[in-house]
């Protein structure tokens, strides 16, 4: 202290760059004196979390509870004030069908839709997701060369934003695109992937995985690098095949990574909504329009705006989440406890 202070009065620049920070220390200093007086010193954390508290209850819990009001009242009046009370009505319009197996048996088809596509996209998406990640995170893993170079490209589409990452593909798979130049070039003909429901919905599900395998990635390969090396070794001077040391050592340690990564690759999936949204429009159709996508589309962009029913779709969306939250919530509690 004694060196700062004798650098303080030889510089004046450091002097004067110190100042603003004296005059706001000096500021707040008495209301954390007082705060801490109050409250006592193991409430102190509680005051500085206050803050970020008042913000999520602000942007998060009261949302929530003027969306759950919402979905009990019909009509398209905006304010809540001058909506008619309907109860569970909507939530009844949502579930009712005669068969659940059959959307076009239900009265709200379009819900039923994106219920299906959702969990068609969810089954696809999270399986070559899990698989492409763990491949990736076990080659990255290895001693190879470039392996720095070769991690950093694998996490860059994580960076980009949803709809720039949708953007790009969406210029590479138009009709004039830089895909259907390529098959021009070789002889092939020109192929309509957004015209396709199939194809449709392969692009949505492959551009998804190539967005957010990085991250998937980087969970697996902290995995990986927790395992003690002498498991591998000891196997070797076993003469242990390659096959049976991951069946039997990496994917049984690994587990609870993998675990962690299906429960996160879940909540994602069943959220899609911006890059399929911009790639696809949810076309051709409704081959491609997710749950979100319905809710979007139900309360904002359909010509008569139904808030009360995208509120109610978007309730139980949250149920759904809930419940995956929670499970992810039990894994990872799970995991390091054990």
């Amino acid at each position: 202290m004694a060196e700062i202070r004798s650098d303080e009065k030889r510089s004046p620049l450091i002097t004067l760059a110190a100042m603003p920070m004296r005059a706001v220390g000096a500021a707040i200093d008495p209301v954390f004196k007082t705060a801490q007086r109050v409250v006592g010193i193991g409430g102190m954390p509680y005051i500085f979390l206050l803050p970020n508290l008042c913000f999520f209850g602000i942007f998060v819990i009261i949302p929530l509870f003027i969306n759950f009001a919402f979905s009990l009242t019909g009509g398209t009046n905006l304010f809540l004030s001058d909506r008619a009370y309907v109860g569970g009505e909507q939530y009844g319009f949502l579930l009712e069908c005669e068969n659940h197996f059959d959307t076009s048996s239900c009265r709200e088809d379009r819900f039923w839709r994106g219920i299906t596509n959702t969990m068609v996209f969810v089954v696809f998406q999270v399986t070559f997701l899990v698989l492409f990640s763990l491949i990736t995170a076990l080659i990255l893993n290895r001693k190879i060369k470039g392996r720095g170079f070769f991690r950093a490209v694998f996490f860059f589409p994580v960076l980009l934003s949803p709809v720039v990452v949708a953007l790009i593909w969406k210029w590479i798979l138009l009709r004039d695109g830089l895909l259907n130049a390529l098959l021009v070039s070789i002889g092939l003909e020109r192929i309509l992937f957004f015209v396709d429901p199939n194809w449709a919905m392969f692009w949505a599900i492959f551009v998804s995985i190539w967005a957010h395998m990085g991250f998937y990635t980087l969970i697996l390969l902290a995995g990986l690098q927790a395992i003690p090396p002498d498991l591998y070794e000891a196997a070797e001077m076993d003469g242990t095949s390659k096959e049976r040391v991951f069946w039997r050592i990496t994917l049984p340690l690994l587990w609870p990574n993998m675990l962690v990564v299906i429960v996160l690759a879940l909540i994602r999936g069943v959220q899609i909504f911006d890059e399929v949204y911009v790639l696809t429009g949810g076309g051709p159709g409704t081959a491609t329009q997710f749950m979100v996508q319905y809710i979007y589309n139900t309360g904002f962009t359909n010509q008569v705006q139904n808030f009360g029913l995208a509120s109610a779709a978007s309730v139980l969306l949250g149920v759904v989440l809930f419940i995956l939250t929670l499970t992810q919530l039990f894994v990872t509690r799970r995991r390091d406890r054990g």
